[in-house]
């Protein structure tokens, strides 16, 4: 049988338009699946984020039951222990028991070496794009601890001296969940455990002021700027050892994700935090602790939050700003509805 012979105008690959045809279809298909790529990616890191949060939540009531009270996020006394976070007393209902160990909650912690400069999983949010150490030192949070609407506690004029240091005896608590020697038990939230807030994501490395006796207006609009005497570019909700409330705490002068101009006089930020001055430092003998730290998140649109229930919920970024400070009361007498 003779061979089939073949037209000599046959071709057997695409012409160069059909080629193009081709890449653009392919193009286009991309272009529709990356952002529901992007969007599952990003509800799964929100989910992980929500898990975070109950399991803080799970181990502040597993502190409870073995304490008969909730931990202080900052402890003043005589000696140099005391600033260790909320969020170090923890470690052990965690599955930190081994890096519990190497604290001593009677010392001062010491940057650089464990736990200060240690990651831990549960502590960061995994849509945080500063998951990463502070040099060396210190290793950021992505969650705070709820310090109140504004004054996040007052010292007492009571001072003790230890070798060259001094130290402040106590004070009084502000309205939130926690604070400085707080001991808070579940009968003092009278608002409901279901109705306050215990933790609100945080973004770590926040600019913020401190030491100085401006305080906050009661919304961005009525203030250009929040200032003080002492700049920090980006060192805020750095140390999740610290106990103090702009690097482990939040408070409801502003609302979630709010922009808030900060500057010292010479330098400044787009938004930032503000500490009237730090807890148990000397310049605060008598004065208050008045902070607007405010919640943030990198979920648009939103912080989630756990409430000291134990449970965890979104709260949008447009929430009335009453309705958040209703919120972060422990015993204010409000009544909340749906938010």
């Amino acid at each position: 049988m003779l061979p089939k012979r073949v037209s000599p105008n046959r071709r057997n690959g695409f012409t160069l338009i059909e080629l193009l045809v081709v890449i653009a279809i392919i193009a286009i298909l991309i272009s529709l699946l990356l952002p529901a790529v992007q969007q599952a990616r990003e509800a799964a890191r929100r989910t992980q984020c929500r898990n975070n949060l109950k399991q803080i939540g799970l181990a502040l009531h597993n502190y409870l039951d073995v304490n008969r009270a909730f931990p202080p996020a900052f402890s003043l006394g005589n000696g140099p222990g005391g600033q260790w976070s909320l969020h170090a007393r923890i470690l052990p209902y965690i599955d930190g028991v081994n890096l519990y160990q190497t604290a001593d909650l009677e010392q001062s912690y010491t940057a650089g070496t464990a736990p200060a400069n240690v990651r831990v999983a549960t502590y960061l949010c995994p849509s945080d794009i500063n998951d990463k150490p502070r040099g060396s030192d210190y290793y950021p949070t992505s969650y705070g601890y709820n310090g109140g609407t504004y004054t996040v506690f007052t010292h007492s004029s009571d001072t003790v001296v230890v070798g060259s240091d001094t130290y402040i005896l106590g004070g009084q608590l502000s309205d939130g969940s926690f604070g400085p020697n707080s001991n808070t038990k579940i009968r003092d939230f009278t608002d409901g455990t279901s109705n306050t807030l215990c933790f609100a994501e945080v973004k770590a490395f926040t600019p913020y002021i401190r030491d100085g006796l401006d305080g906050p207006a009661a919304a961005p609009t009525d203030l250009s700027v929040l200032t003080a005497g002492d700049f920090k570019a980006d060192t805020g909700h750095t140390e999740w050892v610290d106990g103090r409330v702009h690097q482990t705490g939040f408070t409801t002068v502003f609302t979630p994700n709010a922009i808030t101009p900060i500057t010292d006089g010479t330098d400044s930020a787009e938004s930032g935090d503000f500490t009237s001055c730090r807890e148990g430092k000397t310049p605060c003998v008598g004065e208050p602790v008045r902070a607007a730290v405010t919640a943030r998140s990198y979920h648009t649109g939103m912080v989630l939050t756990l409430l000291m229930d134990g449970s965890a919920r979104s709260v949008s970024e447009n929430i009335s700003l009453f309705t958040w400070r209703d919120l972060s009361t422990r015993a204010g007498g409000e009544i909340l509805g749906e938010f």
